[in-house]
């Protein structure tokens, strides 16, 4: 217990990866992906990684004090090795930094879920450990859940959201009118017919009315 979800900016965050096995490499890619700087230390990485821009550290040529400094420059560490000694000796000196512990993820600060995109969407499952079987099964069950419809809907939302935003100061109004739209057998009828252009002039015209 005692674990939160929550959305980190990781553009330009600092990220310290001990292990190159599977889950290093998956979650360097992935902190790659959403600009982060990466250092990976372990045996070896493939060329797609390097190319991607991480950066690469022999583990047998990291002495104690090197460890140090990289932990030091990093915001995040992820210890993610089969050297249980290294990832102790790791999350012993890395203090107050946000850890992922790979092996022991009770013992670490900072839970990596599984994500997935479904175009503008980003959805994250966690099980508190439990089972990340089930966590695959579920992506599954939630990506075949959510349609292009919903897709669209999204998009007139942050459509109208930007709009109202620089036109009604109130934030309840704002709100009532998105819930309006949203609710809308028009709106409804133009998505389902995928005429995102004649439901954006529709929401100017409700706005201009409005206003």
């Amino acid at each position: 217990m005692g674990w939160s979800s929550i959305f980190l900016q990781m553009n330009n965050k600092k990220i310290l990866i001990v292990g190159t096995g599977e889950v290093g490499r998956r979650r360097a890619e992935r902190f790659l992906k959403e600009g982060a700087e990466v250092i990976l230390l372990g045996n070896k990485i493939s060329n797609e990684l390097k190319e991607k821009g991480a950066i690469f550290k022999l583990k047998k040529v990291t002495s104690k004090e090197n460890l140090i400094t990289l932990v030091n420059w990093a915001d995040i560490v992820v210890i993610a090795s089969d050297d249980t000694k290294l990832n102790s000796y790791v999350s012993s000196i890395s203090g107050k930094k946000l850890v992922n512990r790979a092996d022991f993820p009770e013992e670490g600060d900072l839970i990596v879920p599984t994500v997935f995109y479904i175009d503008d969407i980003q959805i994250s499952i966690f099980t508190n450990g439990k089972s990340p079987l089930m966590a695959r099964k579920l992506r599954k069950k939630i990506t075949s859940s959510i349609t292009n419809e919903d897709i669209r809907h999204i998009k007139l939302q942050d459509y109208a959201r930007n709009i109202l935003k620089k036109n009604i100061s109130n934030q309840k109004d704002r709100k009532k009118i998105l819930y309006e739209i949203v609710n809308d057998a028009k709106i409804k009828e133009f998505i389902h017919d995928n005429q995102l252009k004649e439901a954006k002039e529709y929401i100017d015209s409700l706005i201009n009315k409005i206003k």
